[in-house]
Order: structure tokens, then C-alpha cells, then sequence
């Protein structure tokens, strides 16, 4: 395989269940990433499986271009259904990146205008239009350039690293009055598309965006005549104890960026907007060969199921504030910056001595995890903030243990080092 593929674990799987992965040496692993926010309902979930297996005997592919198919069609109704108005219309694609480049086409198409705003620690994919967007790490674009020009970078609200102190109001009024110096003296207003912005950070480091910020943006979006597009890929369908994280807000995008658990563990991904913008698209003005495809589509309305059956998104939200009661007595260890998160979406951030990013003290922690059989993944510019993404249905003996052990693995690490 391509040396592009950066392995985190150097371990063979051979088969997952629930919130465990199982190696070809025997060992049991307990899950905290769930496939980068993949399985939110845990690998191979029995009703997700019958669905996928059923749809298997029936039809596997044939192409949305070519004639419809009764899952695609009732995913869509469902997710519709799911959307506040005027989200009821959608795109499938395979993959976030995918779904990415087709909010970027649209939302030029539909406007008219060319420049797109993105915000810093971002990551939308790295596709050339997504990676465009992307920048969250400088070497995710390093030898890709030149990238889709018109596309301009402003700061997130960052609270930990703001300048403006970690008052979530005062970052927020930064973050936002930066987007207004762009629009005075770089970029007219009446050419930008779109902003593009995640409702919480995902790569760049596991950050929820203050509601006043995505409320700021609806505002700033409204008053300027531009589309804001929301990138759920990594918040969505239950992630932050809200179906999608713009909930958390009460804001509603214009084009909603939708992959990941979607598929329920079956590469699926979507953009949603209203009727009238997607109109905007001439026949055949987008295409993908495999979105939408039949078996993922059943995957993902069995995953939907799921969601609601076991009321997971509820159970999101109240193990996702035990976990980070619990862990914010680690803010108290000299290393340990901060703890925060929404839902079952938690970020730790580590810190030096200087207060820098600390990424080996980073990599020691999610080493030490893997010793004792608990998969945790780091992210962030620097590589200092360990997210934990667990399955929304792990078992709560599962969760403790996991916990637990990265609780253990933390404190070890800043004893060896003070």
C-alpha cells in the first residue's frame, strides 16, 4: 500500500464488535475512535448488518443517473425529515471530501461568486478543492500548491489560544470582526460564495465554536447575501447529544456537509440545502457513480433505527458530561491545559512546561493507551489534544474501562516528567 497511508497503530484487525477490535494476535481493544466518528452505533451492528445483508440479496448498485432505488429514495425522505426547512433536498456521495467539493460547487453556482472564507484548524477533506479549505496542518497542503485560489483563511474561536483571553464572548467578537477587516480590505462581500466552518473542530482539535459565534455567522451570512455551509461530517448524527451539532445553536446552514456515520460504517456522505439552491444545478452538473449506493443506503436508515430505537443520542449527551466530569479534575496536572467537548466528542489538550503544545507528551499517552488495549487518537496543529470519539452505545463497563485507563495512562506520564 502507498506510503501515504500513515499507520497510528501498527496492528492487523481481524474483526470488531460493538466497542471492541480485535487483532490477529488475539487481543481484545477496547474502541475510543470508532473510525474517526465512524460507528456511532458500534461495529456490526446486528440490525445494521441484517439491513446491508438483505439489501445485498436484492440490488447493489446501479447508479442514481440511471433509475432510482427504494433505499436511496427513503434515506432521503428521512433525512429530510430529520432537517429543519429548508434542508430537504441532498446530494450522496461516498466520502466527506466528496460532499465537501459539492457544497463548494453549489454554492459558487448558486451565487455567482467565486470566493469561498474557511476558518484556520479546519479540516474538510484533502481532495484539491476540500484540502483548498483545509488548515488544520500546514503539511496536508505542503507540495499540493497551488490550491483553488479565492479561498481565504480566518481564525476560529480558539478560546485556549485566543489572544483575547478564554472569555468566549470576547474570542467570539475577534473571530468575528476578523471576517469584517477581510470583507473591508481584502475580499468585497458581493464575491464570496460561501463560509464553511465546523461547528466544532474536528482535526484542528476537538473545539465546540460558542453558539454566539455560529449565530454571528448566520447574521454576518445574512446581512452580505452569502451561503453559510456547516461541515458535519464529524459532528453529526448523535456526535455532540444533538442529532447535528448546529442544534447547539439554533442556527440552520444554507448547505449542510453530511458523511462519516452517516453510512453507519458504509462509505456514504451527502450535502443537503433547499430545493431552490440545489435547482441552481443544471442536469448532470454534479454526478458520483457510487453515491448514494443501495447497500449504504440501507445501512444508513438501519443506523438511523438504531439511533432512535436505543435513544443513543440522549445517552450521548449524558455520558459525554460524565466523562468530562470526570476528566476535568486531570486540569489540576501540570501538562493537562484543558478538557472540553460537547457530547461524546472530548478533547484533552497537553501542554509543556512554557505552555506549548506538548506532542510527546501527546504520543506517551495514546502509546501508553495502546499498551493496555485502549485505541484513542490525537489531533490538532500540533498533535497535543487526544479526542475521544467512543461508539454512542458502548457499554458503560466498556466506557469506564477506557476511561479509566487514560485517566491512569495521563497521570503516569506527568509523574515521570515532574
Amino acid at each position: 500500500m502507498s506510503r501515504a497511508i500513515y499507520r497510528v497503530f501498527d496492528l492487523q484487525f481481524t474483526h470488531g464488535q460493538g466497542s471492541y477490535l480485535y487483532s490477529d494476535d488475539g487481543k481484545r481493544y477496547i474502541d475510543l475512535f470508532a473510525g474517526i466518528a465512524v460507528h456511532n452505533v458500534g461495529h456490526n451492528h446486528p440490525k445494521v448488518v441484517q439491513a446491508a445483508k438483505e439489501q445485498m440479496d436484492k440490488l447493489w448498485h446501479v447508479c442514481l443517473n440511471y433509475g432510482m432505488y427504494g433505499p436511496a429514495i427513503d434515506l432521503a425522505e428521512r433525512l429530510a425529515s430529520l432537517l429543519p426547512d429548508p434542508l430537504e433536498t441532498m446530494f450522496f456521495g461516498n466520502s466527506g471530501a466528496e460532499a465537501v467539493e459539492g457544497s463548494i460547487k453549489l454554492s459558487r453556482l448558486a451565487t455567482g461568486r467565486p470566493a469561498i472564507i474557511a476558518a484556520r484548524g479546519a479540516f474538510h477533506g484533502r481532495t484539491m478543492g476540500a484540502l483548498s479549505m483545509t488548515a488544520s496542518n500546514s503539511l496536508y497542503r505542503r507540495g499540493f500548491e497551488p490550491l483553488l485560489p479565492e479561498v481565504y483563511h480566518v481564525n476560529y474561536p480558539y478560546p485556549l489560544w485566543s489572544s483575547h483571553g478564554p472569555d468566549p464572548d470576547a474570542v467570539t467578537a475577534a473571530a468575528l470582526r476578523e471576517i469584517e477587516d477581510l470583507l473591508r480590505w481584502e475580499v468585497s462581500p458581493d464575491r464570496v460564495a460561501a463560509i464553511l466552518v465546523e461547528p466544532v473542530l474536528g482535526e484542528g482539535g476537538y473545539v465546540p465554536a460558542p453558539p454566539q459565534y455560529l449565530q454571528g455567522l448566520r447574521e454576518l451570512c445574512d446581512r452580505h447575501g452569502i451561503l453559510l455551509i456547516l461541515d458535519e461530517v464529524q459532528s453529526g448524527f448523535g456526535r455532540t447529544g444533538k442529532m447535528f451539532a448546529f442544534e447547539h445553536s439554533g442556527v440552520v446552514p444554507d448547505i449542510l456537509v453530511l458523511g462519516k456515520a452517516l453510512g453507519a460504517g458504509l462509505p456514504l456522505s451527502a450535502f443537503v440545502a433547499s430545493r431552490e439552491l440545489h435547482d441552481k444545478f443544471p442536469p448532470g452538473g454534479h454526478g458520483s457513480t457510487y453515491g448514494g449506493n443501495a447497500i449504504a443506503c440501507a445501512a444508513a436508515l438501519a443506523g438511523l433505527d438504531v439511533l432512535e430505537d436505543e435513544n443513543l443520542i440522549d445517552r450521548a449527551a449524558r455520558i459525554g458530561l460524565q466523562v468530562l466530569e470526570r476528566l476535568r479534575s486531570l486540569e489540576e496536572l501540570p501538562g493537562v491545559a484543558e478538557v472540553r467537548g460537547l457530547g461524546c466528542m472530548i478533547g484533552v489538550e497537553f501542554v509543556d512546561e512554557q505552555g506549548r503544545p506538548d506532542a510527546e507528551l501527546t504520543e506517551e499517552v495514546v502509546q501508553g493507551c495502546l499498551e493496555r488495549h485502549v485505541l484513542i487518537l490525537s489531533c490538532g496543529a500540533h498533535k497535543n489534544v487526544v479526542r475521544l470519539i467512543p461508539a454512542l452505545n458502548i457499554p458503560d463497563d466498556a466506557l469506564a474501562e477506557g476511561v479509566g485507563v487514560f485517566e491512569c495512562v495521563i497521570r503516569e506520564a506527568v509523574a515521570r516528567r515532574s
